[in-house]
């Protein structure tokens, strides 16, 4: 039998073979893209150095032999490894930039960067009031990146317990020339945050997968760090800490946004008395969050 990269000639060849072995491992998708035929064209893409935008006109380009090779290396790696495209790359990309990834966190993926494209509005009434912004549990840095593009006036710390973490976020933050206005800060939650600091807004995708979810999760998901994904029984145990905390951190006037994922039912059996205002975006309903500071006190 001849080896793969002897007969696929063509990006095409390579493309369909690629979705074949995609389909037939059962690989998972999820972090960046959500089907087989997505993800093969961002592998290739990316492999050939070829703009990620653009596929039609290079469709039934001749691949070079030491192209095929590295194309079908990395299809065998995605299928063999079931590591997610972004760790095989070493970026992901959200909306529209680029962020370097590796396991040290998860892949970048969170809805809240496209309420941030949009200011948060109506939510917020005017963007220029926004001069201090906290991402909490920052990851990558992405969410405090995409704030600080979002609110030109802010300055914005990126606060993770994971060192690692943290520095990848101080990768991301140089490659996006932040370094002036986003800060990355070690710190439990709020414990390390200076006291007398307050927020008009806070974002937080904070680990919330409940116990019984981890134990399922696919071997994808398992390549991401656990720290950033558990959330405990109910997935609730840092929201718990985030929601009593996060009032003496908001202006009079501020503004929490905070991503629970597929824990909507555990959210309202934690928290019968709130009654937050649920975002929705292009990819989710009832897994963001809007709370104000007077309802976190009431």
């Amino acid at each position: 039998m001849a080896a793969p990269h002897t007969e696929l000639i063509t990006l095409r060849d390579m493309l369909r073979w690629a979705v074949t072995r995609f389909r037939g491992a059962n690989l998972v998708f999820g972090h960046g893209s959500d089907n087989a035929w997505d993800e093969a064209a961002y592998l290739l893409l990316h492999t050939l150095h070829l703009p990620l935008d653009t596929l039609e006109p290079f469709l039934d380009a001749r691949l070079l032999e030491r192209e095929r090779l590295r194309c079908v290396d990395l299809i065998h790696e995605r299928v063999t490894s079931r590591k997610p495209a972004a760790y095989l790359t070493g970026e992901a990309w959200l909306q529209g930039q680029r962020f370097l990834v590796d396991e040290r966190v998860i892949v970048p993926r969170s809805p809240i960067a496209e309420l941030l494209t949009e200011q948060l509005q109506p939510w917020i009434a005017d963007p220029s009031d926004v001069t201090r912004v906290l991402d909490l549990c920052t990851g990558s840095g992405c969410l405090a990146i995409l704030a600080a593009m979002a609110f030109d006036g802010a300055t914005v710390d990126a606060v993770d317990l994971s060192a690692d973490a943290l520095a990848v976020a101080q990768a991301n933050i140089a490659l996006h020339a932040m370094q002036g206005r986003v800060q990355a800060l070690r710190s439990d939650l709020f414990a390390q945050i200076p006291a007398d600091r307050r927020y008009q807004l806070i974002v937080c995708n904070p680990p919330y997968v409940n116990s019984q979810s981890m134990t399922a999760l696919p071997p994808e998901y398992r390549h991401e760090p656990a720290l950033a994904l558990a959330g405990g029984a109910d997935g609730m145990d840092l929201v718990r800490r985030i929601l009593t905390q996060a009032p003496n951190f908001l202006d009079e006037d501020g503004v929490l946004v905070l991503e629970i994922g597929h824990e909507y039912t555990h959210f309202e059996a934690a928290f019968p008395h709130l009654d937050p205002v649920w975002l929705s975006t292009e990819t989710a309903s009832d897994q963001i969050l809007l709370l104000r500071r007077a309802q976190l006190l009431t």
